[in-house]
């Protein structure tokens, strides 16, 4: 299968050099230093090139927020057959996108992520296949991601969204609750070190990215949750009261079994 990766970042590095031995690969980006140092594939910085090699499957791998300006440039320069596809982390507005745009279509969320997984080690990481689209083109990431031991879930693009708000809006608003508030330490202790760590890499992410989990519609509710807890919490801190403390603990333990 002829296939088209747009953009060399990590993620779309990441997909050549997965598909290029199985596959006919080719990765396009606007700036030729990024592409020195891919191997095992064809390399391009035009249209005219994108055009030549006829991909079968495009995937769009660059920043979130111009998934969709790429799309609307390199479609004109794909054949109607050919199937776009999308890894981004927020569906808004895709699937409007994929209605109107008249091209078959498979978004997926590979939720490893290149920050913090070990890209060679992804059997205890999850991927999302969106149920809209196409069939075949579903098989092949389901199959993609098999293969790499990945835990898959299908969600439709509302449902994606909405399960986004919650396992990633809540962990980052937190990281960056722990960084606003946080202080060097000659002495820190292992806890701390491990918060500062998370800390460092979600701040070290595409803002972009950032920006789009948290502005995500269904966000702002979920954050609401930790707003609440923090009431009850400090509640309890004042009163120095531990009998509520008890029972905060064994209930909040309960939720993580």
């Amino acid at each position: 299968m002829r296939i088209l990766v747009l953009g060399a970042g990590k993620m779309g590095s990441f997909f050549i050099d997965l598909l290029s031995f199985e596959h006919e690969t080719a990765v396009f980006d606007i700036d030729a230093r990024r592409l020195r140092f891919m191997y095992n594939t064809q390399r391009f910085t035009t249209m005219e090139e994108i055009e030549t090699f006829r991909p079968e499957l495009v995937i769009n791998a660059v920043s979130l927020d111009h998934t969709l300006d790429v799309f609307r440039q390199v479609t004109p320069h794909l054949t109607p057959d050919c199937i776009l596809s999308d890894i981004a982390s927020v569906k808004t507005g895709l699937k409007e996108y994929y209605d109107s745009c008249g091209f078959r279509f498979v978004s997926t969320h590979p939720m490893f992520g290149p920050t913090f997984a070990n890209l060679g080690a992804l059997s205890n990481e999850n991927a999302i296949i969106i149920t809209e689209g196409d069939y075949m083109g579903r098989v092949l990431f389901r199959d993609l991601y098999s293969r790499l031991g990945l835990h898959i879930c299908e969600y439709s693009f509302a449902e994606h969204d909405e399960t986004v708000a919650y396992s990633l809006s809540i962990p980052f608003v937190s990281t960056f609750v722990f960084a606003a508030v946080m202080k060097h330490q000659d002495a820190p202790g292992t806890t701390f070190k491990r918060h500062l760590s998370i800390a460092k890499g979600v701040l070290s992410e595409d803002r972009a990215l950032l920006r789009e989990i948290l502005f995500n519609p269904h966000t702002s509710a979920q954050v609401s949750q930790i707003r609440t807890q923090l009431k009850e919490l400090i509640d309890i801190i004042d009163h120095k009261d531990s009998p509520a403390l008890n029972a905060y603990i064994d209930r909040i333990k309960d939720n993580v079994k």
